[in-house]
């Protein structure tokens, strides 16, 4: 019996490696910023994945702890949410996924003496593709929609602070965001419209 138990445990281990190293974490352009995409183990009934683990985190560079999660949806395609970002010490890491429709997901960086400072990277996120966006503190976020009725959920590393919230105009003329689809198609808040420049706004995260 001892024998059948450690040849099951031993069999449940490797299983747990091989779904780990198919886990698939990739850094972008800015390389602070990850795209993962978690295996999925499907069959004629669906699927299963692990979407989140604290093990992706050393991987990820990301030392703190995730304590929240949110939930966004948007009704219309291109609506527009962001830029956005906490200053400290309130400030965000964020793991963004989509449960349902499509985001165009965006980070830039905001941190003073970064050698990518100003810039920024993006990625399509779906249910169907089944990415996630790793996007660390020190970074602006915002995504639009490509689909009707998308819903994203997402993870965050501290509580929202209404006196540390911020962001930066999502269409600003020096970011030079390539979003998909016109100015003038964008669906946003009162609070998105009003948002400084990026020349304007208040540095609040140094490298």
């Amino acid at each position: 019996m001892q024998i059948a138990i450690l040849k099951l445990f031993d069999y449940s281990r490797r299983n747990y490696e091989l779904r780990a190293l198919m886990t698939q974490i990739t850094a972008l352009e800015i390389p602070e910023v990850k795209c993962i995409t978690p295996a999925k183990f499907g069959d004629n009934r669906g699927f299963f994945s692990e979407v989140y683990k604290c093990a992706w985190h050393e991987e990820l560079g990301f030392k703190g702890e995730f304590i929240q999660d949110n939930f966004s949806r948007s009704a219309q395609k291109g609506t527009v949410r962001g830029l956005h970002f906490q200053t400290p010490p309130f400030a965000q890491d964020k793991l963004v996924r989509v449960t349902k429709g499509r985001i165009w997901d965006v980070a830039v960086d905001i941190r003073v003496g970064s050698p990518t400072y100003g810039k920024y990277v993006a990625a399509e996120l779906s249910f169907d593709n089944f990415a996630q966006l790793f996007i660390p503190a020190g970074f602006a976020h915002g995504f639009c929609t490509l689909e009707d009725d998308s819903e994203i959920l997402y993870k965050v590393s501290a509580p929202y602070a209404p006196q540390n919230d911020a962001g930066i105009k999502w269409n600003d003329a020096d970011l030079k965001i390539e979003w998909p689809m016109c100015e003038n198609e964008a669906i946003l808040s009162q609070k998105d419209m009003v948002l400084p420049s990026f020349a304007d706004y208040t540095p609040a995260f140094r490298c």
